[in-house]
């Protein structure tokens, strides 16, 4: 996020509720204390008395939390089940009332039981952590008895010295402590980001990995994030800082490990797969064809020395537990739970004493439901009922009204409908030519964070859309941007959905309303934009013409794969995107005439 973007993020989160800022002193970017070295010994194994050659270990796992303490809300706080007649059922989970039940119960008689995460457990959250700068989901991870996480490219979104903040604690450099008389005391579980180098020092930024010990038994954990982050954060998240690959990195830590005697070892890898099915209980080994998974993380996988003997990943917020060879040609492990605590893997890693390594033909997992028909952890009612009290003022103000469900982060579609909602937002934010004379605007597909759900999450009623829940949609607070461009590079930005680094997993940008175009799938690379078929308001793109084009900054950036958009020139900084959001449903809602999910006719997809 830019300094701006910061600024005005910062004057908007006046807490009249908060009592009493206090100062912080000066951020300390050291690593946790070596008392992270140990495991929390959950149940009762006490190591008396003979001890068995094998002992099992259980690993709980998740990722992708991204701040959602209430039950995300929506299709995104579903989980697909494929039922015994080949019929999918849509599950309501998550939230961490929840997923600690979830996790208490399942630690129950496992003596050896060992929590770790695979990244982005903040960033893009909901009004509830994201207002207080995550500190909320912060305390509740501590609560939930996490052990270890790698760091995810979202806990880069507000830079290093915020991250560093999160672990090691202090209040708030800009808005101080948000509760009178308490001091925000930090993660009490490490962070591990083993390929985040510092570019002056070319020191680790944090701790690159950690061991969990009990009663002899030792598991290290080495923690990366995906080598592109900075492709996907803005440029102030990652300034000062190389991000180098995940495979030589994770090798080098490893024989490093073995060298101290660590024989048995986890990779907590914040970059995943997509596997054939989005149901969580697809058998992701299935023998067919087309069947399994694929995506960035099957090559890594096999990259990764065998001394490694299990994967925990994460995101892309898909859900799955398959082998994938290493590169010996054995199977090993590699897990994710989905997103937003609505899964958590449960792995057996069986623990040899004699070779003080985990026996790879015995590791057993499976991917379990945070359903939420169990009872609620009290201490997590509390935690979101005292953060909620702080953030009332804020979260429960009306800013619009819609008709229906308008699905952004739910939707499944290329162009998604709150998609269009908020590029006319944008569009029509900055059209006039005081504002930046935009003629056509772009979002980012991955920065739509949410729906927009007609049913009340509170008391304000059906179909009020809240400023916590505009929030959740658009949590990153980005500046908006009104850049020329010529209408080449408008084309090319177009092309780079399809190409280049987005070519595997096309990123589809969300278009305002004039803008049209045919996109055939059936083509390879840029070829998949139809390019006689790109048309503004009626007329083709004259390539020599320039336009103005409203984006986010991350956009303006080249961020996400879209090195054109980052070409722009003639900048004119304005509003922020979620103050255009608001505007626009302000504008164009009321209680009697509310806003209805518009058409999806912009983008033609040929399949």
């Amino acid at each position: 996020m830019s300094a701006n973007a910061q600024k005005n993020r910062m004057t908007r989160r006046a807490l009249a509720a908060a009592a009493g800022l206090a100062t912080m002193g000066a951020l300390v970017a050291a690593m946790p204390a070596g008392a992270h070295d140990r495991g929390h010994g959950h149940g009762h194994g006490h190591g008396h008395g003979h001890k068995p050659r094998t002992v099992d270990v259980q690993l709980l796992s998740f990722n992708d939390l991204h701040g959602n303490l209430e039950p995300p809300a929506g299709s995104a706080g579903n989980v697909s089940e494929t039922q015994p007649d080949g019929t999918v059922k849509a599950i309501p989970a998550g939230g961490v009332e929840y997923l600690a039940t979830s996790l208490r119960t399942a630690r129950k008689g496992n003596p050896y039981s060992v929590t770790a995460a695979g990244g982005d457990m903040v960033g893009a959250s909901p009004l509830l952590s994201g207002l207080f700068h995550d500190e909320p989901t912060i305390e509740a991870l501590n609560k939930l008895d996490l052990d270890v996480t790698a760091v995810g490219n979202h806990e880069f979104d507000e830079g290093a010295t915020e991250l560093a903040r999160l672990q090691n604690g202090g209040c708030h450099p800009v808005e101080g402590c948000y509760e009178k008389g308490k001091k925000f005391k930090g993660a009490d579980f490490p962070y591990l980001a083993a390929n985040v180098t510092k570019e002056k020092t070319v020191k680790p930024l944090l701790k690159p990995y950690t061991v969990w010990k009990k009663n002899g038994v030792k598991i290290g954990f080495i923690g990366v994030t995906l080598e592109g982050t900075p492709d996907i954060v803005t440029a102030n998240g990652v300034k000062g800082l190389k991000f180098h690959d995940e495979v030589e990195t994770i090798n080098k830590y490893a024989r490093e490990l073995d060298r101290k005697g660590v024989k048995s070892i986890v990779a907590l890898i914040h970059e995943g797969g997509a596997p054939a099915s989005t149901s969580y209980n697809y058998d992701c080994d299935s023998p067919g064809a087309g069947d399994g998974i694929s995506g960035p993380i099957v090559d890594i996988a096999k990259g990764i020395t065998p001394k490694v003997d299990a994967l925990v990943t994460g995101h892309t917020h898909q859900a799955y537990v398959c082998t994938v060879p290493d590169p010996s040609g054995k199977p090993r492990m590699v897990t994710s739970a989905s997103s937003f605590g609505k899964l958590y893997t449960d792995t057996t890693l069986t623990y040899d004493r004699r070779t003080n390594d985990i026996v790879r033909t015995s590791v057993k997992s499976a991917n379990h439901i945070v359903t939420r028909d169990q009872p609620k952890a009290a201490d997590m009612t509390s935690l979101i009922s005292r953060w909620n009290k702080l953030a009332a003022p804020i979260a429960n103000k009306p800013q619009g009204w819609i008709s229906a469900d308008i699905n952004g982060r739910g939707s499944t579609a290329l162009e998604k409908p709150l998609g269009n909602v908020i590029a006319d937002a944008q569009l029509e934010g900055l059209a006039p030519a005081d504002k930046g004379g935009a003629e056509v605007a772009f979002m980012n597909p991955g920065g739509i964070r949410a729906d927009l759900v007609h049913k009340a999450s509170g008391s304000e009623g059906d179909g009020v859309v809240t400023y916590g829940e505009a929030f959740t949609v658009q949590p990153f607070t980005n500046m908006m941007n009104v850049v020329d461009l010529t209408g080449a590079q408008l084309v090319a930005a177009l092309q780079q959905q399809v190409s280049g680094s987005n070519e595997a997993s096309p990123k589809i940008l969300q278009i305002s309303k004039g803008l049209t175009y045919t996109l055939d799938l059936t083509k390879t690379g840029a070829a998949r934009v139809v390019t006689d078929s790109i048309k503004l308001n009626g007329e083709a793109i004259d390539p020599a013409r320039t336009y103005r084009v409203a984006m986010n900054e991350f956009l303006a950036g080249g961020g996400d794969g879209f090195p054109a958009l980052g070409q722009g020139t003639n900048k004119l900084v304005g509003a922020s995107d979620l103050d255009m959001f608001n505007a626009y449903l302000a504008a164009h809602s009321s209680a009697t005439a509310p806003l209805a999910p518009p058409a999806t006719d912009r983008i033609t997809v040929i399949r």
